[in-house]
């Protein structure tokens, strides 16, 4: 059920009642999702903003808080299948006008390089950034679509590397609104999960430590990469990338395949051709269509093979488990 109006006045009340009467007036309504997210699927936001600060953030939660409007922070929408029927409350997306980039040398280490950069900052661009710099540690996010602050969330990975071992420091927002700066050692990364997964939080700023490294072996690496996301992945559609976690002792894909579920579509999503654990926006999908899909691989893996597969991309809003605060 949607956020009713009164909650949503009261909202823009408090803003403009603490002097944040231009952050209001950037409020949208309705704003329909499909065009935020990578897999073009997606009903309207009650309420939708881009911030341009960490102390904007703040003033929505809390002003959010107030009011008692449930909220929700994305990134580039790059791992999210968001439900047709939307999203209740105030949607905040980290975009374009959340990305910044600056560099410094290490004092401690002279073959080190700090790169401070905020969270809505793409990880291509940033790759490419550490590339040009001579910076070595990047190469494998090269070709990831998201943001920094959901490839810091998810410890996001590729190619048997991951933001873990690059991350040195973050700054996040607690769901009540307070700033803090986390250590890389209290940031409880593991396999596609950090501690902002279990406690809530949202990133807003990173600083990555990278060595300095030879030019051209940075380039190799990421010509490398690229050749074999382009030889394996269905890059031509939209998607959210490997859709499942990889299980324990086994290879999705592989699974999937072995299945016979290769090619298999419910509507406009399909399992790609080309590689069984990327669910593909054949067409007109739906966000019903993928999530039968993902539901149908579940239960076929599970039945044939005993194999649990826990989804990797996040399932939001109306008719989906929710994940507003």
């Amino acid at each position: 059920m949607a956020v009713d109006s009164s909650t949503i006045e009261a909202f823009r009340r408090n803003l403009i009642e603490t002097g944040k009467k231009e952050l209001e007036s950037r409020l949208r309504t309705d704003e329909i999702m499909k065009p935020h997210t990578s897999f073009r699927v997606g009903g309207p936001a009650q309420i939708y903003v881009e911030p341009e600060s960490g102390e904007e953030i703040c003033d929505l939660i809390c002003a959010a808080k107030a009011a008692g409007l449930p909220f929700f922070l994305m990134g580039n929408g790059s791992n999210l299948v968001i439900s047709d029927e939307g999203i209740d409350g105030l949607v905040i997306r980290l975009g374009e006008s959340f990305s910044e980039i600056r560099s410094e040398e290490d004092p401690s280490d002279p073959e080190c390089v700090r790169i401070t950069a905020t969270a809505g900052t793409l990880l291509i661009r940033l790759s490419s950034f550490a590339a040009k710099a001579g910076l070595t540690g990047l190469e494998f996010a090269s070709g990831i679509p998201g943001s920094l602050g959901g490839a810091v969330f998810m410890n996001a990975g590729a190619y048997g590397h991951d933001m873990s071992e690059v991350v040195d420091k973050v700054i996040s927002i607690s769901p009540s609104g307070e700033r803090k700066t986390w250590k890389r050692e209290e940031l409880q990364f593991g396999y596609r999960k950090s501690r902002f997964m279990k406690e809530g939080g949202i990133v807003t700023e990173v600083e990555l430590l990278l060595r300095k490294g030879d030019p051209e072996a940075i380039a190799s690496s990421i010509r490398e990469y690229t050749e074999k996301r382009t030889k394996s992945q269905p890059l031509q559609f939209p998607s959210a990338g490997s859709m499942f976690k990889r299980p324990e002792g086994h290879y999705t894909g592989a699974l999937i395949e072995q299945a016979g579920l290769k090619g298999f579509s419910i509507g406009g999503a399909q399992v790609s051709e080309k590689h069984a654990g990327f669910v593909i926006n054949k067409g007109e999908a739906t966000a019903s269509d993928i999530d039968a899909l993902v539901k149908h691989i579940q239960k076929t893996i599970q039945d044939q093979f005993g194999v649990s597969l826990e989804r990797e991309v996040r399932f939001i809003g109306r008719g989906f488990e929710s994940e507003t605060k």
